[in-house]
């Protein structure tokens, strides 16, 4: 029986019908939830040889975890950070790529009550100056890959709350760093004991805090309390369709809050293991054949990734495994869906969520087709309406903000949903409040109660999956002298779903040339994570501003897309 019917009562292959699946789904938690103990734990019990994980290098190393693996492993990383002084509410930065180690740190960090602060690999140093000072983290983290150990060595002098740094990877052949105090993880895993951990937290305490793009300032920081692994049963148990013995495969980097909706929390819930393949660079024919290899049962990649996998020819490879596809991040062209049904006899399922939620809107139930096009239905657990600027449910047809009702009388907070932004209480209150949560998306329903994607009413540019905040790359743009004002927007792009552009004002003495715009993208590059370096510039003698000075970028946008 996979463990997350212990928490729902029921298989899911027992809702005999949507409206019963609507209103029977409940969610049942006691205690003080902590899926290490709680799960982890509990599966390691029962089923101790079960494979938890199959991790491939980039090289091809491989290497298989079971679940006895992970629970003790994962008590080991525990000992060691609190050999290293992290105590309950401890903010712990992990920037690990897809390394197998951050599965048994995640685990070990649930298990101390210390916070885990998941960061990508492609920061720069006034990335991580930000998030280190913003959420006082007090140790680092990382893989000694990608330059990272560099930028953060950058960043330390401007970052006081940092005491510790861990590097691991000298097992593998990476010599330790030259510099700083960095201790060596491995060494330190390999020696920490396995005596049992402490429970500590309450289901209410800060488990988890993720770095949320936005545009009118620097990056959000949601944080999840202890029961948000559980909102995710949707994801993985429902909308995934994972396997009780199965393979699944999610492409993400763990930097994403997009790794935990499907490479650990639901998937072990739904008996499944994980397959992770720590590549350098996403290569298409390399992809579709590693799903060959290894079998796998259930996949779930960004519609980018599918659109260079459907210019292959699909029927070269034995995807005969395959019994589940799904996408999330951005809206699914239906030539990729016809595309990928004719080439592997699989539809692919969307799924929409974000940093402050679960799974929230999908096209996932057995008993409903996808509709090209469309978001699909809310989620149970998730109340969604189409609200008016006055926040009441708009008719069908008209367009509004998509928001998700937190009142007492209906259940209140969904599982899954964020905490608050931390430190934040004034943010926090302006998108929730009223017992509603806007999301910052707009949609209208149709007649029969499926939602249908229009767009952000803010500016955030969802690229390839990347959710990129125009803010973060105006500030660097602006550094450089040649700009004198600018804006960044999304432009359609037929890979990319939106590419980055920005519109810029020249200094006097610049003028633009095809050298400039590489000089300036270069600048951004190096300044920042380089995928939000501006794909498209555009020179302008002025920006579009409305009476008080503000940007108009929705003019730039509705220019662009005529």
């Amino acid at each position: 029986m996979p463990l997350y019917e212990k928490f729902t009562g029921r298989h899911r292959d027992d809702y005999a019908t949507l409206d019963d699946l609507r209103k029977n789904y409940k969610l049942t938690v006691s205690g003080d939830f902590n899926f290490a103990f709680d799960c982890l734990d509990v599966i390691a019990a029962e089923t101790p040889d079960a494979l938890a994980m199959l991790w491939l290098s980039n090289e091809g190393e491989e290497k298989r975890f079971t679940f006895e693996d992970m629970r003790r492993l994962s008590v080991r990383a525990a000992n060691f950070f609190a050999a290293q002084g992290i105590e309950k509410d401890d903010m712990v930065m992990l920037t690990m790529s897809r390394d197998w180690r951050y599965w048994p740190v995640l685990m070990g960090l649930h298990r101390m009550g210390a916070v885990a602060v998941p960061a990508t690999y492609l920061l720069t140093k006034k990335d991580l100056v930000y998030r280190m000072n913003a959420a006082s983290v007090k140790m680092l983290l990382t893989t000694p890959r990608f330059g990272v150990v560099r930028a953060m060595e950058e960043a330390l002098p401007e970052c006081p709350t940092v005491q510790k740094l861990a590097v691991f990877g000298t097992a593998d052949g990476h010599p330790l760093p030259d510099g700083a105090d960095w201790i060596d993880f491995d060494a330190g895993l390999e020696a920490a004991p396995e005596t049992p951990v402490k429970r500590h937290n309450k289901k209410s305490d800060m488990m988890l805090m993720s770095f949320s793009s936005g545009t009118t300032g620097y990056p959000k920081m949601v944080w999840h309390d202890y029961t948000y692994p559980l909102g995710h049963i949707m994801t993985g148990c429902f909308w995934h369709r994972c396997e009780e013995g199965g393979l699944h495969f999610t492409i993400s980097d763990t930097g994403w809050l997009k790794s935990l909706w499907g490479k650990m929390y639901s998937q072990w819930l739904a008996g499944s293991a994980v397959f992770t393949y720590d590549f350098d660079k996403f290569s298409a024919p390399d992809i579709l054949q590693k799903m060959q290899d290894y079998k796998i049962t259930t996949f779930c990649a960004p519609p980018t990734m599918y659109r260079y996998m459907i210019k292959e020819d699909l029927k070269a490879y034995d995807l005969s495994s395959l019994s589940h596809c799904t996408t999330a991040g951005e809206a699914l062209n239906p030539e990729v869906y016809r595309a990928w049904l004719a080439g592997t006899g699989r539809k692919i399922f969307e799924g929409f969520g974000q940093t402050e939620t679960t799974i929230s809107c999908w096209t996932g139930y057995p008993w409903m087709q996808p509709r090209l096009g469309s978001m699909g239905l809310p989620v149970p657990g998730y109340r969604m309406i189409i609200a008016d600027e006055n926040g009441n449910e708009a008719a069908p047809g008209v367009t509004g903000e998509i928001c998700i009702r937190t009142d007492a009388a209906g259940g209140g907070k969904p599982f899954g949903m964020f905490s608050g932004y931390y430190r934040d209480d004034e943010k926090t209150g302006s998108i929730w409040h009223d017992d509603l949560y806007h999301t910052g998306d707009t949609a209208y329903t149709d007649e029969i109660g499926y939602l249908w994607y229009v767009g952000r009413t803010d500016d955030v540019i969802k690229s390839s999956g990347y959710r990129i905040g125009p803010f973060e790359v105006e500030s660097v743009l602006l550094e450089h002298p040649a700009v004198t004002e600018c804006a960044v927007t999304g432009i359609s792009d037929p890979e990319r779903g939106f590419a980055v552009k920005a519109t810029i004002v020249l200094s006097q003495g610049y003028a633009g040339s095809p050298e400039l715009t590489r000089e300036l993208q270069n600048h951004v590059k190096k300044l920042t994570a380089p995928y939000k370096y501006p794909r498209v510039i555009e020179y302008a003698e002025a920006l579009p501003k409305t009476v008080n000075g503000k940007i108009r970028r929705s003019e730039i946008r509705e220019r662009d897309s005529g």
